[in-house]
């Protein structure tokens, strides 16, 4: 079976940037289950993904357009270090959910200098080149039940 729209996909996958440092790997643990198109996983890859069928194996790089986007300097902001009183200690690298006009927004800070806080909206790999390393372990049909969630289930979930 083919992977196309509305396919339950299980893959295998390591990510790695443009140095080729691993980012991310279902290596060591559970592979990736997804619903083929979806939205539920980067665009570039999706696309990469689709037509291929169980047991293969392929490499894909994705320029920023095709994964998280080019960074935008307009999502760096200087705030009150006053808006996070309810936090305790901050620091670099300490990341939050915010609600934007843009929707939910993953925010990180970036420095703290006296009571300014710098915050990036950006995601952290937006503006990265990215490498897939990827295996198809399984290729099946989403139940309408698994569409209607808009996630696959796995073998041992009934909701």
């Amino acid at each position: 079976m083919q992977i196309a729209k509305h396919k339950v996909v299980t893959i295998d996958y390591t990510l790695t940037d443009g140095k080729g440092t691993v980012l991310n790997s279902s290596n060591g643990s559970e592979p990736f289950t997804y619903i083929q198109g979806i939205g539920n996983i980067l665009p570039g890859l999706e696309t990469a993904l689709e037509g291929k069928s169980s047991g293969d194996a392929f490499s894909v790089r994705l320029p920023p357009e095709e994964g998280y986007g080019p960074r935008h300097e307009s999502l760096i902001q200087v705030v009150s270090k006053g808006l996070f009183e309810d936090v305790g200690e901050l620091q670099p690298g300490m990341q939050f959910e915010a609600q934007t006009n843009a929707g939910k927004r993953l925010l990180t800070i970036v420095r703290i200098e006296g009571n300014e806080v710098t915050i990036d909206g950006n995601h952290p790999l937006a503006g990265e080149t990215l490498n897939f390393d990827v295996k198809v372990r399984e290729v099946r049909d989403a139940t309408d039940e698994e569409l209607s969630h808009s996630h696959a289930h796995g073998p041992d979930t009934d909701h």
